[in-house]
């Protein structure tokens, strides 16, 4: 569901990434460091599992779509809300810039379908309610599906609103509306399996990681993540190396919603604004579409399997170092305020 620049006025996108900014700033302020710091590796290693596993379509049967995972919710469940969109954004900004998946203006909105809507809204309002008994494997399978077949309509509805505030007059508000929402149900719903099926299996191995995420405290000293931190990282490999090579070619839901209203499934962008995001995403992305294109115009087996092993590990650095430097930041806050 990432959107392209076509989709978006200069305007609309402007705006979207002052709320998407706003919100990643206020993130970095609420932030516990002390639930942080244990948690910087799973930031890591899970944002380059999001990455591989976003790169992985799915055939939607009797569609002729396709869907892959959004993964907020799955980062959100093992994080918390604030630390899973700093990880999910650092996933779609290096999609964006490096591999051309998303459009630069439309980043900001991205942002907020993909990462504000399931991490801030959902997560906290739908997610942590329903485990509100406490944590075993069947309210957590309810939960991952329900939370994410939530965070998909309101994700799908978010890019509808966008393109209609935008006046792209291609795409009608009801019909745009009604192809849009029923696609994405049919991906919630297989997103929601797919993660109940990770979650508890995280769970079987350290409970004490969602606990943390959803009571808001910090893991106990001691408390080894290493065997979670081996599967996410052989998940990645497994994803981005080898099952990305396998992925549906069919358009996604929102390539396909958009060719069911207009009979393409990319729209044109026109105009000065365009043609500078454009541009800029030009000189940026070494591999768009994960091909390398200097290589070859059709791309190959081993260009995809080097696409996701190097996205993957430019946001485990990026994930990573986006936790390592708040926690680092909050620290010596902490320290400084302590002197005064």
């Amino acid at each position: 569901m990432h959107m392209a620049d076509a989709l978006l006025s200069p305007a609309v996108g402007v705006a979207m990434y002052a709320v998407s900014t706003s919100a990643l700033a206020r993130s970095t302020i609420k932030i516990n460091r002390e639930v942080l710091e244990k948690k910087i590796p799973i930031m890591a290693v899970a944002g380059s599992f999001v990455f591989a596993a976003q790169m992985i379509n799915f055939t939607i049967p009797a569609t002729g779509s396709s869907g892959h995972i959004g993964g907020g919710i799955l980062l959100a469940a093992m994080l918390g809300g604030y630390p899973a969109l700093m990880t999910i954004a650092a996933v779609l900004t290096i999609q964006s810039l490096f591999f051309a998946d998303g459009g630069l203006l439309a980043l900001g909105a991205n942002i907020f379908n993909l990462g504000i809507i399931p991490c801030l809204i959902v997560y906290p309002l739908l997610f942590k309610p329903l485990l509100k008994n406490g944590i075993s494997k069947k309210s957590l399978t309810i939960a991952s599906i329900i939370a994410v077949i939530v965070s998909l309509q309101l994700g799908a509805f978010g890019v509808v609103f966008e393109t209609v505030l935008s006046k792209i007059t291609v795409l009608p508000f009801m019909t745009f509306l009604m192809v849009m929402q029923p696609i994405h149900l049919a991906i919630g719903l297989i997103e929601g399996l797919v993660t109940a099926g990770i979650l508890v299996f995280v769970f079987s191995m350290r409970p004490e990681l969602l606990e943390s995420s959803n009571n808001d405290t910090v893991i106990k000293q001691g408390t080894s993540l290493k065997k979670v931190l081996a599967m996410f990282l052989i998940g990645t490999l497994l994803f981005g190396g080898f099952i990305s090579l396998f992925a549906s070619a069919n358009p996604d839901g929102l390539e396909w919603s958009i060719a069911k209203v207009t009979g393409v499934t990319e729209l044109e962008a026109e105009g000065f604004v365009h043609s500078i995001a454009a541009s800029i995403q030009k000189i940026t992305a070494f591999m768009p579409g994960y091909e390398n294109q200097a290589v070859s115009e059709t791309g190959s087996l081993n260009e995809t399997t080097v696409a996701g092993l190097i996205g993957s590990g430019l946001t485990f650095l990026l994930a990573g170092s986006l936790g390592f430097f708040i926690s680092k930041s909050k620290k010596k806050k902490r320290l400084n305020a302590k002197e005064a």
